[in-house]
């Protein structure tokens, strides 16, 4: 039976570089206490030697994983089949790399969130589409983890990250208003609540719709419960959500989703249906994602910082892991503008009839 070759130990590095093994620890976790020329020799030696720190034990010695974690409310699967997730999440890794951090992305366990918090290892948290109240949340208030939230709503003790919801969507609104539409489809994003049974809904979701309500209102226009649905953050989920207000007998002439994936499975249903864009139906999203250019016809949407949104979470959630308790928590609110393309045009005159599904 052949013998495993014995993993490298600090010793040997001590030995090959004729230093000390504290040497060798501060080369590590504390560059700045020997000289730059001395740190990168044993860090060189190190690794032609294929030794690495044992992460556990730089854990107990430093107090400081150099992991920051990323909390979502979904499985993993689901959040990366959603392009907006994918920007912010260059966002975040490009902001904790340039720091010397890694990521690790902490979703639901065996279906239980709470699971996945108790065992995750971080210095921090990024936690992305989670409300205040959530009990997630509050697990990680109560532990006093440093913690930044994104799209949610402010708690006074924790940093935060949103865009101008509100203005966002208005603006989307208030295009198609300018258009001539009066019979406007809202496709909302499906809440965290919804996976407890209740129809929930996030800050993020109530500010749009907020946005979106206060410029129909200001044009006499009131929507019925019915013409406000909600979808999976998909194309899928964008496509399901305009067949079943199809099948239900809503005949809009535009569409304000509240994510590009969402308006752009919309898109796709409407085709299906025999409807043309922007002919037939516009439609609008919400986030300006790469893909939203290159649709056909291109996305008319509300364009958000999404890398930004990331970076600067990363920043503020490394103030708050740095400073503890000096740290003054701050909340960001970057702004929103709208992007016109070819999928929204003036409503038709007179409606066709296009046969149910």
């Amino acid at each position: 039976m052949q013998r495993r070759t014995q993993r490298p130990r600090i010793a040997d590095v001590a030995r090959e570089a004729g230093v000390s093994k504290t040497a060798v620890s501060f080369a590590f976790n504390s560059p700045e206490r020997l000289s730059a020329e001395t740190a990168v020799r044993i860090r060189g030696i190190a690794t032609s030697l294929g030794y690495r720190p044992h992460p556990v034990a730089r854990l107990l010695t430093q107090r400081q994983t150099m992991t920051l974690g990323v909390l979502t409310p979904q499985a993993l699967a689901v959040i990366f089949s959603n392009p907006f997730f994918a920007l912010f999440s260059e966002g975040v890794a490009n902001a904790a790399e340039d720091l010397g951090y890694e990521l690790h992305f902490i979703s639901p366990l065996h279906g239980s969130l709470a699971l996945a918090v108790g065992r995750a290892t971080v210095d921090g948290v990024v936690a992305i589409g989670l409300s205040g109240d959530h009990p997630e949340i509050q697990q990680i208030r109560a532990t006093g983890l440093p913690m930044v939230l994104v799209d949610s709503d402010d708690l006074p003790e924790h940093s935060s990250v949103v865009v101008d919801d509100e203005a966002g969507a208005r603006a989307a609104a208030e295009h198609l208003l300018e258009l001539g539409h009066r019979d406007i489809l809202i496709v909302a994003v499906e809440g965290p609540a919804l996976t407890t049974g209740e129809r929930g809904r996030t800050g993020v979701t109530e500010r749009r719709l907020r946005g979106y309500r206060t410029a129909l209102r200001a044009a006499g226009v009131e929507l019925g419960d019915d013409w406000v649905v909600a979808a999976r953050a998909s194309i899928d989920g964008g496509t399901a959500a305009f067949q079943d207000a199809w099948s239900r007998g809503l005949r809009p002439t535009a569409v304000l989703a509240m994510s590009d994936a969402i308006a752009i499975g919309a898109m796709r249903a409407a085709r299906e249906l025999g409807l043309s864009l922007p002919g037939d139906l516009s439609v609008v999203g919400f986030d300006d994602v790469d893909l939203a250019a290159h649709v056909d016809p291109p996305l008319t949407t509300v364009h958000q910082p999404i890398r930004q949104k990331g970076a600067d979470a990363v920043r503020l959630l490394l103030i708050e892991v740095e400073q503890r308790a000096a740290n003054q928590p701050e909340h960001l609110r970057l702004e929103t503008r709208l992007i016109v393309r070819g999928s929204t045009g003036p409503a038709p005159h007179q409606r066709q009839e296009v046969p149910a599904a």
